[in-house]
């Protein structure tokens, strides 16, 4: 059975940083197949995918967080990353990690990832 915790939000003003983390349970992140992904949705908004990490260590992420946000993973944690910096108002959201085992998944396609984090609530003020 997979299972995904998240942690690691919080309150920071704009520019600030925080970093999110995800520890799997039931799936690893070192086996051909396996990808992740972070997403977010804020209030009122459609959730949205930010980006994603492939099992060979391949990134790739929306264009509001590229240069700001990296994702990365350490395969013999098994946890999934996003460090966000230069933080700004319109990144207040949930965020969820997800997992999948769609090899070539995208952060464009949630129907790509079965495997859902409970969610850690980020806000960001001006």
């Amino acid at each position: 059975q997979v299972q995904l915790v998240d942690s690691g939000g919080g309150s920071a003003q704009a520019g600030g940083s925080l970093r999110l983390s995800c520890a799997a349970s039931g799936y690893s992140f070192s086996t051909s197949r396996n990808c992740m992904g972070w997403f977010r949705q804020a209030p009122g908004k459609e959730r949205e995918g930010i980006a994603r990490i492939r099992f060979n260590g391949d990134t790739s992420y929306t264009n509001s967080v590229k240069g700001r946000f990296t994702i990365s993973k350490d395969n013999a944690k098994n946890t999934l990353y996003l460090q966000m910096t230069n933080l700004e108002p319109e990144d207040t959201a949930m965020y969820y990690c997800a997992a999948s085992r769609v090899t070539l998944c995208t952060w464009s396609n949630a129907a790509d990832f079965p495997y859902w984090g409970q969610g850690t609530q980020v806000s960001v003020s001006s």
